[in-house]
Order: C-alpha cells, then sequence, then structure tokens
C-alpha cells in the first residue's frame, strides 16, 4: 500500500495534501482497498462550510457506504465532479486522479491533529493485526 510523504493522514483514511491556504482531500489506499469496488460517490458541493470530524459526503462500495469525515474545517472550492461518471478513480488513483474537494482552510493549526505517512502506515498496520 501506499501513503505518500507529502500528505497528511486522517484515523478516518482521508488525506490532506496541503497546497497554502487550501487543502486537496480525498480517500487513502488503504480505504479504497478495504472498501472494494466504488460504484458511487456523494460529493460535498462548493460553498459548503466543512467542520472537522463532520461527515461531508459518503462513498458507495460493493461491500459498504462509508460517511467521508472532513480531515480539516473550511470552506469547498472546487469538487471533483468527474468521480460522478467514474467513481472508480477512487480505486485506480486515489492520490492524483481521485481527490475528492478542494476546501480553504479555516484553522490550518489543525493540521497538526493528522498523522504523518509514517504514524499512519502503523495505525492501519495495528488495525489489520487487531482484525486477524
Amino acid at each position: 500500500m501506499d501513503f505518500p510523504d507529502e500528505l497528511k493522514y486522517s484515523k478516518e483514511h482521508v488525506w490532506v495534501r496541503v497546497e497554502g491556504d487550501r487543502a486537496v482531500i480525498g480517500i487513502t489506499d488503504y480505504a479504497q482497498e478495504s472498501l472494494g469496488t466504488i460504484r458511487a460517490v456523494e460529493l460535498p458541493s462548493v460553498g459548503d462550510e466543512l467542520e472537522q470530524d463532520d461527515s461531508f459526503g459518503s462513498v458507495e462500495a460493493r461491500k459498504c457506504l462509508a460517511e467521508l469525515y472532513a480531515p480539516v474545517s473550511g470552506t469547498v472550492l472546487d469538487v471533483n465532479e468527474e468521480l460522478d461518471v467514474a467513481p472508480e478513480m477512487l480505486n485506480d488513483d486515489p492520490y492524483d486522479g481521485g481527490w475528492i474537494a478542494v476546501v480553504e482552510l479555516d484553522d490550518s493549526e489543525e493540521l497538526k491533529s493528522l498523522l504523518s505517512a509514517e504514524d499512519y502506515a502503523e495505525a492501519v498496520s495495528l488495525a489489520d493485526e487487531e482484525e486477524e
């Protein structure tokens, strides 16, 4: 599994790429693999106000319907509308083509509560061990 070092990660399996005062958000490689084939994505709307840890959309997969939880607070500036017609992009390219939303950060201090790639990899490894 791939966890790029330049990203931050939430315990809810969402990644954040910080670009100045903006955050690009998507689901992790671990999340898409755990969910299986993704069939649909409920995206937030441009202009929506997100609060850290609140639900902002969902992903429907073969196995289940999973809520998406905001890793940061902010205003949605853009959404990846390609996911409406090609939700499988989340499976195929979760870190680039499969991004979900771009958010203008309300509070960059919230980024400190997110995990590094190394810490996230350790967390999912421990979760997998507990399931065995």
